[in-house]
């Protein structure tokens, strides 16, 4: 295997499945944890030099509605720290180039793409809990960018990267046929207003785009706790003639051991809210 600028360091002892995921935001000899950056730079000066690019496919612009809406919002010492010294290494930027996922992560094991993670504590929870599957963890927010990186780092988890951009051209343009054993969308933006329903991003052209890199018998994993969403997205994965549901009633699935109870769902879930969660397999026409 080439010396790759993705293939990690020798990494801290792993955490051990079941153990909580520590969240040192980063080296307290350095900076002090949770207060934000504020540096003057020059115009034109990117952000974070060695870190995600601001838009990495600028040059793949399409009139396309999206489906997100980056957000840069303030970024903490420690994960500045984290977008500075582990992007080179784990970082990816979706730019249209071609990507080989065995080289990415050093190895051949499976690997699933998880699209939006937030500040990225469950996909942590989830690699730690499974380091024989490979996580390509895609978001456009920054904080959570640094967040998960120092999470990965600090707890010694050599089978997560993270993907800065647009998730369609990562799909579309980047990963080879039938490359992905998975595909996880926990929490998207539900786009409640009507008029915006067009920007959700479980469609029927995402569900064939995204079947075109999934191998037959993965596993789309999909959960929300917006209930009008929960039942587009069970409509539109059950017409889908490429998935078929997990389920025998053709209904919701329960949430399954490895995805965890995030604080915001936990939130939601005082609130009154429904999670619901959604299992389909992909299917060999």
């Amino acid at each position: 295997m080439s010396d790759s600028p993705n293939t990690p360091e020798a990494p801290r002892p792993a955490a051990t499945p079941g153990e909580p995921i520590s969240h040192t935001p980063g080296d307290a000899s350095e900076h002090t944890p949770g207060v934000s950056v504020r540096h003057s730079r020059s115009k034109g000066e990117p952000r974070f030099p060695d870190g995600p690019k601001p838009d990495p496919a600028g040059s793949h612009f399409e009139r396309r509605i999206r489906s997100f809406q980056p957000r840069r919002s303030r970024v903490t010492a420690g994960q500045a720290d984290a977008l500075q010294r582990l992007w080179p290494k784990w970082g990816l930027d979706i730019d249209g180039r071609d990507i080989d996922l065995e080289e990415l992560f050093g190895n051949a094991h499976p690997v699933v793409l998880e699209i939006g993670f937030g500040m990225g504590e469950a996909t942590a929870q989830m690699a730690a809990a499974d380091l024989g599957t490979n996580i390509l963890a895609v978001d456009v927010h920054t904080p959570g960018q640094g967040n998960l990186l120092n999470l990965a780092d600090q707890n010694g988890l050599p089978n997560v990267r993270v993907g800065n951009g647009d998730a369609i051209i990562l799909l579309r343009e980047m990963l080879a046929p039938d490359s992905l054993d998975g595909l996880r969308v926990y929490f998207p933006d539900p786009w409640p207003k009507k008029r915006h329903h067009k920007r959700r991003l479980i469609q029927p052209e995402f569900l064939s785009l995204a079947a075109t890199r999934l191998r037959p018998g993965a596993l789309v994993h999909c959960a929300t706790d917006w209930e009008p969403y929960a039942e587009q997205m069970l409509e539109v994965l059950t017409a889908h003639p490429d998935f078929e549901n997990t389920q025998a009633d053709g209904g919701f699935a329960p949430r399954p051991d490895y995805r965890p109870l995030t604080r915001f769902e936990g939130q939601g879930l005082d609130k009154g809210h429904v999670v619901n969660d959604l299992l389909f397999r992909r299917v060999q026409r």
